[in-house]
């Protein structure tokens, strides 16, 4: 198992945890680019719907 694969499993088993990454992550990007806001929120929206349907589709995505 290579490092990608372990983090795709990582991920899988705390999904809440890495929509909080990605929040955080956008928030940083906001602060510095702030003008970009809203394609960095379409960004982050992206992100989140790949992780989720890595599980084959398994996984829901927490409320918003």
């Amino acid at each position: 198992m290579n490092l990608f694969d372990k983090a795709k499993e990582t991920l899988g088993k705390h999904p809440d945890q890495a929509d909080q990454g990605v929040d955080k992550a956008a928030e940083a990007a906001k602060q510095r680019f702030g003008d970009h806001a809203d394609k960095i929120d379409q960004g982050s929206d992206k992100v989140k719907d790949y992780l989720h349907n890595q599980g084959g589709g398994q996984q829901e995505a927490p409320p918003q």
